[in-house]
């Protein structure tokens, strides 16, 4: 089979590697993989999808791959990357929030017949015998050694208590354990993980004389230097309740010229030719490969029927291609009786979420950036009544891309 990290290093995935020459020997064959998931939330968002790109790759190579998701950690809380302590949350949150990621994995990554699994370290962490585990594990880890980690250097600073400086110990022995488990050779995670993953293959070795491997992924930002799954509303979730997939598909397609073939190469499984192909495109064609970005993206975490609905929705809408489906447009509920009684056109784009204050707002609309159904607002304060609404509806869009639907009910 083709070499699976030679496909992820050209796709850039790969930021470190323990031993790459030993990697690329390791995927020569199926292997046991794994990446572990942070379930303080019910959703991933956007910055979430470069570790379940890397592993729905793994598994299209023949691999098996482990979703691991964080049941015992996310008691204690990661400081990687954390200039402050985590705020605890508790078991029933951490269990809730655990089942919303198994369903949004299992778009990405197929668990029929064991070809992939998902596993809590909840299972393993949470009845452990605290003596024994000194005992048997902690005895394995120099003090020096963590305090030299990049993780607890930053933390050093503002102060790094006890519970945190536990997290290295327990993520090496979930590796361990996934290792005798299920024979896992290799863990891949952010770059920030890097010195709890070499912790872990390091266990192995000390404590099984196993063999046991590390890759990890740049920490992505924007070519603005934003990072990645963040706008100015906050995070792009994967949740359709949360972010409804014509938003999903707006981030996409709303990528720097500078990021797209980027963007191509880890959010879509598209072939390296074509992504190639695809970013060499200029000026107005460049278009075409953020349309490109943005529907298969979507694909991927909405299906199909709803990326082909935001797609035709974007044209429609930016384009003036065919009819709008408007349920595919953000909708914004607005009692009637206010458009009765006129709103303000600076208050109800900041009602909207097209403006993030009143003030936003009139000067959006002041600079000649606000429209009600496709007519520009002159003035911030134009009482906006029911003689606008068609079907109990309107448009609004701000600028060129952001569009919401207002409904009155």
């Amino acid at each position: 089979m083709a070499n699976c990290y030679d496909d992820l290093k050209e796709r850039g995935f790969v930021e470190q590697v323990s031993d790459e020459g030993n990697v690329q020997r390791m995927l020569a064959k199926p292997v046991v993989c794994y990446v572990g998931f942070d379930p303080t939330s019910n959703s991933f968002h956007a910055g979430s999808l470069v570790p379940i790109m890397a592993l729905a790759h793994m598994q299209r190579h023949g691999h098996r791959v482990l979703a691991l998701v964080g049941g015992g950690t996310a008691m204690i809380g990661d400081p990687s990357g954390k200039t402050e302590l985590r705020q605890l949350i508790s078991k029933e949150e951490i269990d809730a929030n655990a089942e919303g990621l198994r369903t949004q994995l299992g778009r990405f990554i197929d668990f029929a017949g064991d070809r992939a699994l998902m596993v809590d370290n909840a299972d393993w962490l949470r009845p452990l015998n605290y003596i024994e585990f000194l005992r048997d594990i902690g005895r394995h880890f120099s003090v020096n050694r963590m305090l030299a980690a990049e993780s607890y250097r930053m933390r050093l600073e503002t102060g790094l208590n006890f519970i945190e400086f536990n997290y290295m110990l327990l993520q090496a022995f979930d590796y361990l354990t996934l290792y005798r488990r299920y024979g896992c050779t290799l863990q891949l995670g952010g770059n920030d993980q890097w010195g709890n993953i070499l912790a872990g293959a390091d266990l192995i070795r000390r404590v099984e004389s196993g063999q046991a491997e590390a890759v990890t992924f740049p920490l992505l930002t924007t070519a603005t230097g934003a990072k990645m799954g963040k706008t100015e509303k906050g995070a792009v979730w994967l949740d359709p309740k949360r972010t409804s997939p014509y938003d999903y598909y707006q981030f996409w397609i709303n990528t720097d010229d500078r990021d797209v073939g980027r963007f191509l190469a880890l959010f879509t499984f598209l072939p390296m030719e074509e992504v190639r192909d695809l970013a060499s495109l200029g000026g107005e064609n460049l278009r075409r490969a953020k349309e490109i970005l943005a529907y298969e993206a979507t694909k991927l975490n909405h299906g199909e029927e709803e990326a082909v609905k935001s797609r035709e929705a974007s044209r429609a809408l930016f384009s003036g291609e065919g009819a709008v489906d408007e349920a595919s447009v953000p909708t914004v509920e607005i009692e009637r009786h206010r458009f009765d009684e006129g709103v303000p056109a600076f208050v109800l784009f900041a009602d909207a979420g097209l403006a993030r204050t009143r003030g936003e707002a009139r000067r959006l609309i002041a600079q000649g950036g606000g429209y009600v159904n496709g007519r520009r607002i002159d003035a911030a304060d134009e009482m906006i009544t029911t003689d606008e609404l068609a079907d109990g509806a309107l448009m609004l869009r701000a600028g060129k891309k952001k569009y919401v639907r207002i409904r009155a009910s």
